[in-house]
């Protein structure tokens, strides 16, 4: 009974323990949730400020008790990377950085690689710089913002082009990364990062694969930094090759199913489709979720086929082994869009003048948040330095190469299955 109750306090279930009251916080209160202020001016932004804060501070230190974690100085140290992730976050949020595409996530890398690589991290700053936790409860909070009923829109199609893609994108990093010399376990992290959804995805592959943290960080400063090219490259191509192979409306679709199997985060799919039209962005979006859903499913295919290599002191095959090596805050991921699109299906969620939902909208105001604070963190733990070496310059070689692969591979199976196959069915 013991043993169980210490599994239930690994950092992943706790992760899901914390995340609940959010996102009850999210379905029952939306309108009292705090947003982040486009500007410091005013009491009213700095009141939100304030409350934030106080909401992350008790997320940080109740799951710091229960992962039984120093909390010692947390308040100072959780005040920096605070500061620095609303930095990012308004500066996302002034108008001509917003038109052109750039994220709040960007600037959170940029300014923990500035600190980190400028100056030393002292010691008191490292108590809050903990950005698996904050990523983890980031992706919980992110599915309540997929709702099943948009996933179930694009119909067979959508599921189709995400399992091919994901699915065939894989195995050709996969075997470009091992044969260039990268370790196994960073070659599954490289692999899920461009096949599914980047960031969320590597941090879940990592955890099942127990891949080495300083390549974890690598690959993800990867993911972060060549997305923001990658946001103008694909609106380009596809107004440069789209109009010359299929009608407009068509020509839109396939567009945004491109542009949401190849950008691998989300927030990036949405600032690049929205330059192609609001067709395609819907069905980017859409695109884009149905291949988030499977980071469990490669999660648990990358836990069995290690269980069956007899690891864990030549440990016989078992379920229970690939229970073990499951991330748990995925099931967190999972229910929380389950839940929500059910209390959405039954008329509990009320749109709002807008269109949205607001309790989406809530949810989606703290994935941003923890993922801003997460991205601060992974960029405090980054040395640039590494990024040159030997190993991770072959690392960078294989994800380059993949990501071409990715883009052209997802073209054709966009253009058959959106451009061909679905004007005819319909």
């Amino acid at each position: 009974m013991k043993d169980r109750f210490e599994k239930l306090l690994t950092e992943d279930w706790v992760v899901v323990w914390v995340s609940v009251p959010l996102l009850l916080l999210a379905a029952l209160a939306p309108h009292y949730l705090p947003y982040v202020p486009s500007t410091l001016i005013g009491e009213t932004a700095w009141y939100n400020i304030l409350l934030l804060f106080a909401l992350v501070l008790v997320v940080l230190y109740v799951g710091s008790l229960l992962l039984r974690r120093p909390t010692r100085g947390m308040i100072p140290s959780l005040a920096v990377v605070f500061a620095l992730s609303l930095v990012a976050q308004l500066v996302a949020k002034i108008p001509v950085v917003a038109h052109y595409g750039f994220e709040s996530v960007f600037f959170s890398v940029l300014l923990g690689l500035l600190v980190r690589n400028l100056w030393r991290v002292p010691e008191w700053m490292k108590p809050a710089i903990q950005g698996e936790f904050f990523i983890k409860i980031g992706v919980v909070c992110l599915g309540a913002t997929i709702l099943i009923s948009d996933v179930m829109k694009s119909g067979i199609f959508g599921l189709i082009q995400a399992c091919l893609v994901v699915a065939i994108v894989w195995f050709f990093a996969f075997r470009t990364a091992r044969r260039a010399g990268v370790d196994e376990r960073s070659a599954m992290i490289l692999s899920s990062g461009v096949s599914i959804c980047g960031v969320s995805a590597c941090i879940t592959a990592a955890r099942v694969a127990g891949g080495d943290d300083r390549k974890l960080s690598y690959i993800v400063s990867l993911v972060l930094i060549i997305v923001v090219p990658m946001i103008y490259l694909m609106p380009w191509l596809a107004h440069l090759i789209l109009p010359h192979l299929f009608a407009p409306e068509v020509a839109r679709e396939v567009a945004g199913a491109w542009i949401g199997g190849t950008i691998d985060t989300t927030s990036g799919v949405v600032a690049s489709s929205e330059m192609v039209g609001t067709v395609a962005s819907s069905h980017a979006v859409i695109i884009k979720a149905a291949q988030n859903v499977l980071i469990g499913v490669v999660a648990f295919f990358i836990a069995l086929y290690l269980s069956t290599r007899g690891e864990r002191g030549g440990q016989a095959p078992s379920l229970g082994i690939v229970w073990e090596k499951f991330p748990k805050f995925i099931l967190g991921f999972v229910a929380a869009s389950l839940v929500f699109s059910l209390l959405q299906s039954s008329g509990v969620f009320v749109p709002t003048a807008a269109g949205k939902l607001a309790e989406t909208g809530a949810a989606k105001t703290l994935s941003t948040l923890f993922f801003s604070l997460a991205f601060v963190c992974i960029g405090l733990d980054t040395r640039l330095k590494e990024i040159v070496s030997r190993e991770n310059r072959n690392i960078l070689r294989s994800f380059l190469t993949a990501q071409a692969f990715n883009i052209v591979v997802t073209f054709v199976i966009a253009s058959l299955l959106f451009g061909v196959l679905k004007p005819m069915w319909s």
